[in-house]
């Protein structure tokens, strides 16, 4: 369920608010939401140092460390950062002192004294790179000496009797360095850069401190936000924000004693509100594919969580279809939860039921790891529903297969539509939710004409046509005969496309049978390719693969059918924000 939220407002004395403040965060209850833009050199100096702090641990993800230091978090991100910044200066250095030095690979160890030394003796030295059939055409009157010649580029010198003396061609300049020099500041660049490395070995033991440091940064940030976000009115300080109404009653107790003022109202708008969602513990484990997904209910709408942890547990099954996959997946998350026992058990319970879910479904259909061999030689064909089993391919079985599909979609989106109208009671407007699963209930048939070839009940048309009817009068209901007329026309209209994607929605439901009888295919082509010495690899490689490839269609797939189709009739927009209560 979503839980009841009232918009709260504090009313605070200004000399007391940083104490007020420390008392409501123990509270850790009221959602604040800032009067003004927070502004302040606090949060300038915590934004800088987070930012700090953020950059050390991304350049501490590929440093491996043999032991770790719980203190000096702050000490740690000031050193590792003075560290980085000297490291970089350094191998920019060393990178320009390494094209130098290329330089001299090429031309060889010319010493700059010995070329001020020619000159004195009137003899200058020129550097040209170029090619041979330029050289002859622009040298011939010149004395020219050809150093080397390489892949068609000839490296030449001019030994030129006057200043002005030169070839017609780029010049090559040469650095104004001596070759020893440069060997020299190499050398000592790489001994700094490997005294470097050992210092940021040795401060990166300090990893799980900045983590720490980290985290209490962002706290003072928070409470910094909070404090200049209030509004100011002549000495009282003003704090808005959001308090689940079960909790009211300790911010109140809290404000008697404090001397604090508070009003306690219902919500103007609930597109402002955050949602927090309080569900019982079977059905808190669907939570962390929300998060996973970043999505979440808005105040105003509704907690599918036990509708979506019923039906993603079935798609999730048809979809991966494979009861030995499931007892892989069981398996895994049985050792996953034993090696992480203080983890929170709400994802490790997601993926025992969703094994579990597989486990059965593979056991109906008889598979087991893409092999009817190990249905037909022991019991489990016992426990097989025959227009069920994957390896039967006669028209009756896809038939039953595709017609399950679809009732899973009539049923998904009916549900939403009644949800819907629930939601929108006491309104009368909510009535045209039942005329929409009238019509669903009448696209189903229609699908089934179209899909299976059944014969067309009588009831199907009349369905539509009475939903319709529905839909029409109670969207947009008149007291007004004449203003409900022309509603009622515009309504028909408009939901002619709400019809055409209601067949769409309920046909897209076949995907289930679609992705579940490839799963078992392609599990089934390998076993049949797994021969001969490389047998094992090849079911290694195949299995693997089709594993994977399973989970990425549970996520196309399983999720879409929950949060397209289901959500679409539901009414659904997840415009939910967390509710983040101001806290320690």
């Amino acid at each position: 369920m979503i839980v009841p939220m009232l918009k709260s407002t504090l009313l605070l004395s200004a000399k007391d608010k940083k104490c007020a403040l420390k008392t409501l965060r123990r509270l850790g209850v009221v959602h604040v939401e800032h009067m003004t833009p927070p502004q302040s050199e606090d949060i300038d100096k915590l934004l800088g140092a987070i930012a700090g702090a953020e950059k050390t641990l991304i350049l501490l993800e590929e440093t491996v460390v043999d032991k770790a230091v719980d203190t000096g978090g702050k000490e740690a991100v000031e050193n590792l950062l003075e560290l980085n910044r000297e490291c970089v200066a350094l191998r920019a250095e060393l990178q320009e002192k390494l094209d130098t030095r290329t330089w001299f690979d090429i031309w060889g160890d010319v010493s700059l004294a010995d070329i001020e030394l020619l000159e004195t003796s009137k003899v200058y030295i020129r550097l040209y790179r170029t090619d041979r059939k330029t050289l002859e055409k622009v040298g011939r009157d010149h004395s020219v000496v050809v150093l080397a010649e390489e892949k068609g580029t000839v490296y030449a010198v001019l030994l030129a009797r006057s200043r002005d003396e030169r070839l017609d061609l780029p010049e090559e300049i040469m650095p104004v360095v001596e070759v020893a020099d440069i060997d020299r500041d190499i050398i000592d660049i790489e001994v700094r850069l490997t005294e470097i490395d050992g210092q940021w070995q040795h401060a990166a033991q300090h990893r799980s401190a900045i983590d720490i440091y980290l985290v209490g940064l962002r706290k003072d940030l928070e409470y910094s936000n909070v404090l200049a976000g209030m509004g100011h009115v002549e000495g009282i300080v003003i704090l808005t924000g959001y308090c689940p109404e079960e909790s009211t009653d300790a911010v109140r107790s809290a404000a008697d004693a404090e001397g604090w003022g508070y009003v306690f109202e219902t919500p103007d708008d609930p597109m402002f509100v955050p949602t927090l969602l309080k569900n019982s513990k079977p059905v808190r484990i669907i939570e962390p594919l929300f998060k996973f997904m970043g999505t979440l209910p808005g105040y105003h709408e509704v907690d599918v969580s036990l509708v979506f942890l019923i039906f993603f547990s079935l798609f999730y099954a048809m979809i991966i279809g494979d009861g030995g996959y499931g007892l892989i997946f069981l398996g895994g998350t049985i050792f996953a939860r034993m090696k992480n026992r203080k983890a929170p058990i709400e994802p490790f319970a997601l993926f025992f039921v969703l094994s579990i879910a597989t486990i059965v479904w593979g056991t109906i259909t008889g598979t087991w790891f893409g092999s009817r061999a190990i249905v037909e030689n022991t019991p489990l064909k016992n426990l097989v529903i025959e227009n069920m089993f994957s390896f039967n391919n006669s028209t009756e079985s896809i038939n039953f297969m595709m017609k399950f599909s679809f009732i899973l979609g009539l049923i998904h989106l009916v549900i939403g539509r009644c949800m819907a109208f629930f939601v929108q009671l006491p309104s009368i407007k909510a009535i045209a939710q039942l005329g929409w699963a009238m019509i669903v209930v009448g696209i189903y048939f229609i699908v089934g004409l179209f899909v299976l070839s059944e014969p067309l009940p009588q009831i199907a048309m009349p369905l539509i046509l009475i939903g319709l009817v529905i839909v029409g009068i109670f969207t947009n209901f008149q007291k007004n005969p004449l203003k409900l007329l022309g509603s009622f026309v515009g309504t028909i209209l408009n939901s002619i496309l709400g019809v055409i994607s209601s067949f769409s929605d309920v046909v897209s439901y076949i995907r289930l049978f679609a992705v579940g009888i490839a799963s078992v295919t392609v599990a089934s082509s390998f076993n049949d390719m797994a021969n001969g010495l490389f047998a094992p690899l090849v079911l290694l490689i195949g299995h693997t693969l089709n594993v994977v490839l399973g989970l990425m269609s549970v996520m196309v797939h399983g999720v879409r059918l929950n949060m397209l189709e289901f959500s679409g009739h539901l009414g659904q927009e997840w415009t939910g924000k967390d509710y983040e209560p101001f806290k320690e």
